[in-house]
């Protein structure tokens, strides 16, 4: 739980002019709609889970999942689109553990080298990818500005 930041100006083109145009009310609405719809059509699985977008484009997500992954990935879901720079997490996890670390892309970045940073082992960086799907495809397919799950491992 708590506040993540994120590049306002990175992530996957969600909004569109129909979510621009609308009067600030209703931008808002169709922003969490779209938002909510993203995570479902990711398949990051929640018992309950409510998006609010607020007028400064701060989103605040709550709700229950039952691991501590599912939380991260979804707070991750909403926050690598562009247009979001904080995700407040208010969600409660039905079975807590420890949260895993975060990493922003930067230019130049891999997943093995960020693999080398945080586990001091580059072939580690397939723990890393799949730690971020389905929001990650292909390993080779990261941008700066992306914040990525860095799971702690244990060894």
């Amino acid at each position: 739980m708590g506040l993540f930041s994120f590049i306002k100006g990175a992530g996957k083109k969600l909004f569109g002019s129909k979510e621009e145009a609308a009067p600030a009310e209703e931008k808002s609405q169709l922003k969490a709609s779209a938002l909510l719809a993203h995570v479902q059509a990711l398949g990051l699985p929640f018992n309950t889970l409510k998006v609010v977008v607020n007028a400064d484009d701060s989103v605040v997500v709550s709700g229950e999942v039952n691991q501590q992954a599912d939380s991260e990935k979804i707070v991750l879901a909403l926050g690598n689109v562009e247009g979001v720079e904080t995700v407040d997490n208010q969600m409660t996890v039905a079975t807590p553990a420890p949260e895993a670390q975060y990493h922003t892309v930067v230019e130049g970045d891999w997943l093995s080298k960020i693999a080398a940073k945080y586990y001091g082992d580059a072939m580690k960086y397939d723990i890393i990818f799949e730690a971020n799907k389905p929001m990650l495809k292909d390993p080779d397919e990261i941008y700066p500005g992306q914040v990525l799950r860095i799971p702690n491992i244990q060894g």
